[in-house]
């Protein structure tokens, strides 16, 4: 399955049918996308450089000169992908924060093709596979080759506009399920508030493995429940590295100061939990899949990550006032799991925070609340679609 996770709001239904053995086709559920961009970790020579120092007391900085970091959804066209490089490069203190969506869909993908290589006999339902859609991939097992096959596939947006939502997939599955029965072997979701809703509506009392994104905990615990799995994209480092970024920049340190390098207080990232594409202007947490087999260590979605939970020195760190908007007040990742974290990251990097959750649909619902920027040190901005970033450096450059 191809799929560009955070520009896409899907849910697909997969069906599994005993096929001739030998071919060579690849498995639609182990296809990943093609490999992104040359990626290096940031702290090597080709990251981030150092930045001239910003006004800490007493000086006034241009609300078009103060710190910015988008966090996720990149600035880019939603109709090709390209990134919106105007928006990332707005100020020299401009970065994006927000997960390797090429390397999850690919781990989410591999994921469900372990799960159904270990569990083939308990899933494959009907084994006829009758459905005429999409394109078939291939699986072998133990000597068999099973065609692997999507029934279905639904953006699930509500009759309000808002993407992600989980009450939508929770009845497409009932639509799913009246239309397509026992061929159902396996439901994969973008994000685990759909993923649960399905579950919750049907895949639990049919026993029908059910995979989602995002790792909150209400899933974590269900895969207790059978729950199929989930991927954790690192929302404790992301979280970090939105709040990160902008206290470098207002202290004047180095970009990678507590990421790549440790601070004073011993914070540090390690790369193998997050990449720096320099080019791109932007810092990637790594994702992690999230099975029967390590779930327990997953349990609180809302920990802070242990390497960079110390506090900073408030008189080297002072505190700066930063807003940061949530792009819809009612997404479940975001509301559920990134923004407890940030909340817990905050204090520690002596950070006030004002917090703003939109309604998911509009930009000017945001917008609107941002009507006098000159009293924030810096930005975090989660926008609704990806191409509006003009919409919020409009307002700061007034």
């Amino acid at each position: 399955m191809k799929r560009k996770l955070g520009c896409m709001t899907m849910a697909v239904l997969l069906s599994l049918s005993l096929a001739a053995c030998g071919s060579s086709e690849k498995p639609a559920a182990a296809e990943s996308p093609a490999a992104g961009a040359e990626t290096t970790a940031a702290g090597t020579e080709t990251a981030a450089p150092a930045k001239e120092t910003t006004p800490a007391d007493g000086g006034t900085v241009a609300n078009k000169d103060k710190p910015l970091v988008w966090f996720n959804r990149q600035p880019s066209s939603s109709a090709t992908g390209q990134l919106d490089m105007a928006a990332l490069n707005y100020n020299k203190d401009t970065y994006y924060v927000g997960f390797d969506a090429n390397q999850g869909a690919e781990l989410q993908g591999t994921m469900v093709k372990d799960y159904i290589e270990k569990n083939i006999d308990a899933i494959d339902r009907s084994g006829d596979g009758t459905a005429t859609a999409v394109q078939d991939g291939s699986l072998e097992i133990n000597g068999k080759t099973y065609i692997v096959r999507e029934l279905a596939s639904q953006e699930m947006k509500n009759s309000a506009g808002a993407t992600w939502d989980a009450a939508t997939a929770g009845n497409a599955i009932g639509t799913w399920s009246s239309s397509f029965g026992d061929q159902i072997d396996v439901v994969v979701s973008n994000n685990d508030g759909m993923g649960m809703s399905m579950f919750n509506a049907w895949s639990k009392d049919n026993k029908v493995p059910t995979f989602g994104y995002d790792a909150n905990s209400d899933a974590v615990a269900a895969i207790a429940e059978g729950y199929g799995g989930t991927i954790s994209q690192h929302a404790d480092v992301q979280a970090y590295l939105t709040l990160r970024v902008l206290r470098n920049a207002l202290d004047g340190v180095d970009i990678n100061t507590g990421i790549a390098t440790a601070d004073a207080a011993g914070n540090v990232l390690s790369e193998d939990v997050y990449v720096y594409r320099e080019e791109e202007r932007s810092y990637y947490a790594l994702n992690v899949a999230v099975t029967a087999d390590n779930y327990q260590d997953f349990m609180d979605s809302t920990m802070v990550y242990a390497p960079v939970s110390n506090q900073l020195d408030e008189g080297t760190s002072p505190v700066k006032k930063v807003w940061l908007n949530i792009y819809n007040s009612s997404d479940n990742f975001l509301g559920s799991t990134y923004q407890p974290l940030l909340q817990k990251y905050d204090k520690l990097l002596n950070l006030d925070v004002d917090y703003i959750g939109g309604d998911g649909q509009t930009e000017s619902n945001i917008t609107n609340r941002l009507g006098n920027p000159s009293q924030y040190d810096a930005f975090a901005i989660n926008m609704v679609k990806t191409d509006n970033a003009a919409s919020y450096t409009s307002l700061l450059d007034q």
